[in-house]
């Protein structure tokens, strides 16, 4: 199956979805390969989206940010970490963990973590 795969697509099913589609759009910046009135398909690399469906037309309910991590690994953490309090995003500290890596934690308005880190 690995040849196979093209692209990964995480589907995060929201109750409030325009504000979550607003913050992945406008506050983390991510480019927008598809868009319907309920849905939303962000590319985050060539061969990774993440898709925003609103969970009253959905068959899934919101998990309501329970269960589930992003994990964007970047390039600098502390880099990314300026960039995004500089556009008034709310981000936890900055940690070093044992593996080597810096990372540090966010939220999207559905309560969903978003964890970045770095190596």
């Amino acid at each position: 199956m690995k040849k196979a795969v093209r692209v990964i697509n995480t589907i995060v099913y929201c109750r409030r979805w325009q504000e979550t589609v607003s913050f992945y759009r406008h506050r983390l910046g991510f480019p927008v390969t598809f868009e319907n009135d309920w849905f939303v398909e962000f590319e985050v690399t060539a061969h990774v989206r993440i898709s925003i469906a609103n969970d009253q037309r959905a068959t899934v309910k919101s998990s309501a940010g329970q269960g589930l991590t992003l994990a964007f690994q970047v390039e600098q953490a502390d880099e990314m970490w300026q960039v995004l309090k500089a556009r008034g995003i709310e981000v936890g500290n900055i940690k070093d963990h044992p593996w080597g890596g810096r990372a540090f934690f966010l939220f999207d308005p559905e309560g969903n973590r978003l964890e970045v880190w770095s190596a």
